[in-house]
This record gives C-alpha cells, sequence and structure tokens, in this order.
C-alpha cells in the first residue's frame, strides 16, 4: 500500500511499488486524463506534477510518489497559474486532436510557475520534450505568452 496526495486528496494504492504512476492514476483511481503516448517519457503526454515539478508519469514508479504531491489535468484547474493557461489554451485554440493537450498544458504550467515571464526560448527549452502530432507548437508558445500576461496582470 502506497499513500500519496492526488490533486488534493489523500489516497492510498494497493499496487506494486514499481507499477508506473501512470496505470496507478489512469487504472487504480480513475484520472484518465493523463494520456499514455509512447511508454518511455519522450513524447510527453503522460506529464503530471510531482511536488510541483513536471515529470512523466509512465516511467515514474509509484514508489517515487509515496507521501508526496501528485497533481495532474484533473486538479491543475484548482491553481492559479493552471486557470490562466487552461482558459490560454482556449482562447488560442491550441488543440487540435488533443491528445497530447494534457501534457502539454501540464508542461507549460511548470514553466509558469518557475518563470512568469518566459521568452520563447524559456518556453522551446521548457516544452522541448512534449510532442504534438498536429503541429500546434506556434499556438502552444502563443497562449504560454498569454497566460504569463495574464497572471503578471493579476
Amino acid at each position: 500500500m502506497t499513500t500519496l496526495t492526488v490533486n488534493g486528496k489523500r489516497v492510498t494504492a494497493n499496487a506494486d511499488p514499481s507499477t508506473p504512476l501512470l496505470w496507478v492514476l489512469r487504472e487504480d483511481l480513475g484520472l484518465t486524463g493523463t494520456k499514455f503516448g509512447c511508454g518511455m517519457a519522450l513524447c510527453g503526454a503522460c506529464t503530471v506534477h510531482l511536488d510541483g515539478q513536471a515529470v512523466r508519469s509512465c516511467q515514474t514508479p509509484l514508489s517515487a510518489a509515496a507521501g508526496k504531491k501528485v497533481t495532474t489535468i484533473e486538479g491543475v484547474g484548482a491553481t492559479r497559474t493552471g486557470k490562466a493557461v487552461q482558459a490560454a489554451w482556449a482562447q488560442v485554440d491550441v488543440p487540435q486532436c488533443g491528445y497530447c493537450q494534457s501534457g502539454q498544458i501540464m508542461s507549460a504550467c511548470a514553466l509558469l510557475e518557475k518563470n512568469k515571464a518566459p521568452q520563447d526560448a524559456d518556453i522551446e527549452g521548457a516544452m522541448s520534450g512534449n510532442i504534438c502530432r498536429c503541429g500546434t507548437y506556434n499556438q502552444i508558445r502563443a497562449a504560454i505568452h498569454d497566460a504569463a500576461g495574464h497572471l503578471k496582470g493579476a
């Protein structure tokens, strides 16, 4: 049994400690917003926050989350940064197929928590591990700038 806090709620997972966090979130806790992409931490679709840091949940064992705070796409909107990013995503009309968007949003939120005024190079560096097959990179960059502006102005 592993205890962790997911989206502000303390939960106990009855899974092998080596089980990828992704599968515990999706299968055991029913939080299906976090997506399986490549299974090798290369595409970013499975990105969640572990104690505020963006991590690839497909390669993060449950044991690494023991006693820590996990935030998923289902919970990030409860934060000021998450609200700003999600609003900017809708305003800029970022999603096309939408599959990668939860991971993109989670990475963008982690960036904006550390850097409230990112330049294009900062955004490219922070988002480089997130792949969008639809190629919405320009919209993603614009949405991050938009969210940063809203966070600055609030």
